[in-house]
């Protein structure tokens, strides 16, 4: 992926079907068992919401979140692997959660995989505790499982962004 310049010029957008393609490029080249175009499809369909970050008109990363009764599920929060260490990630969190408070949320839950220490540190780093652990949770490679870390995040105690 060819350098799209300052990264702090990150934009968001709401997801639309027409960005499958470039969301499936991103997904794909983040991990090792990407999510299926079918899976995007379903978050579109049931009205998840579901984000895109841009820097010019290229697409770099993605988040997908539900709110109901006051709590906010983070699905699926993705940088391109050229993009990530540079501040992204975090942009897109807290884009996320911005979206997630302005409907009202008042918690955040997500789970993360008990390797991905990069985005373990951003979510420690932004506030969030571990709560739980669901054993084989994630598929690994050659037909292993892995471990999810839940995490959980009280919106009120953050400020708004």
């Amino acid at each position: 992926m060819r350098d799209l310049g300052d990264p702090r010029l990150l934009c968001f957008r709401p997801m639309g079907e027409q960005d499958l393609a470039a969301v499936l490029v991103v997904e794909a080249a983040a991990y090792s068992h990407p999510w299926s175009e079918d899976i995007f499809r379903d978050c579109l369909r049931v009205d998840y919401d579901c984000w895109v970050g841009e820097l010019g008109e290229a697409i770099v990363c993605h988040g997908i979140l539900s709110v109901a009764v006051g709590e906010c599920h983070l699905f699926n929060l993705c940088v391109h692997p050229h993009w990530q260490g540079r501040g992204l990630g975090r942009q897109l969190l807290r884009h996320l959660l911005g979206v997630a408070r302005g409907q009202g949320a008042e918690t955040a839950f997500l789970e993360v995989r008990a390797s991905n220490l990069a985005a373990k540190r951003l979510y420690d780093s932004e506030g969030f505790c571990e709560i739980g652990r669901r054993r084989g949770y994630y598929p690994a490679p050659r037909g292993r499982r892995e471990d999810a870390i839940v995490l959980a995040l009280e919106l009120g105690l953050i400020p708004s962004s």
